[in-house]
């Protein structure tokens, strides 16, 4: 199913007009890329807040409506308020059914629940959760899994153990030399936690009884000085 945005012409520009658009609850955007000009719009942030709280939107093709003009788009960057956190800007990249497009998307870690050593405890390091990827529009996945149900303590997974879905290529993998660009994606270790949990307890102790020791000592003081004084 396709996700639509719609969207307004945008004739004014500059900060002051921003900031009424703001006012108005509307997000200034722009849409670029292909072989058309830039094109300036505002959205609806009740609209846009609404779309942003699917996930999708960020791993799919839109359908951009600029009133009655329609174009597909991927949502490539959003700017937020450093402290309110609102949207403050939208960029939308063209896409062209025949050309390749280049995005970033999400790893899915998949199996925990089902792997043994997991369930015993032991510890899943993720290392990345997200890879640039080149693939067709209609090729583009809101996804990599990744399986980790069969590793164990000390098994690892990189980059070129991943399965990619049909058509999706790894752009970071491209290179003339992939081993050095062959990134360790998640490994399985013990947990580092006990360990040092039962350091602090050691020091701990050696603390305690360096603190009775000096007590002790002083008290063997105070006794000399009050068999002195007698």
């Amino acid at each position: 199913m396709s996700i639509t945005v719609n969207a307004l012409e945008r004739k004014d520009q500059g900060k002051g007009a921003s900031r009424r658009l703001r006012k108005e609850e509307r997000v200034p955007g722009i849409v670029y890329g292909g072989t058309k000009a830039p094109q300036m719009v505002t959205l609806n942030i009740h609209e846009i807040t609404h779309l942003l709280e699917d996930e999708n939107t960020f791993t799919s093709v839109l359908d951009l409506m600029v009133e009655k003009s329609k174009e597909s788009v991927v949502l490539k960057d959003i700017q937020r308020h450093p402290a309110k956190n609102t949207v403050q800007h939208m960029d939308f990249l063209r896409v062209d059914a025949k050309h390749a497009l280049i995005t970033t998307t999400p790893l899915h870690f998949i199996g925990m629940d089902e792997n043994q050593s997991l369930r015993l405890g032991n510890m899943l390091n993720q290392f990345v959760v997200s890879v640039e990827i080149s693939c067709l529009p209609q090729d583009l996945p809101h996804g990599i899994n990744v399986d980790v149900t069969n590793l164990e303590v000390g098994d690892h997974l990189t980059l070129t153990d991943l399965v990619l879905p049909k058509g999706v290529v790894i752009t970071s993998l491209q290179h003339e030399d992939v081993e050095a660009h062959d990134q360790t994606v998640c490994s399985v270790s013990e947990p580092k936690v006990i360990v040092e949990e039962e350091e602090e307890s050691l020091e701990s102790g050696d603390s305690e009884a360096e603190g009775e020791e000096g007590q002790s000592d002083e008290g063997s003081e105070d006794s000399k000085d009050g068999d002195t004084k007698e």
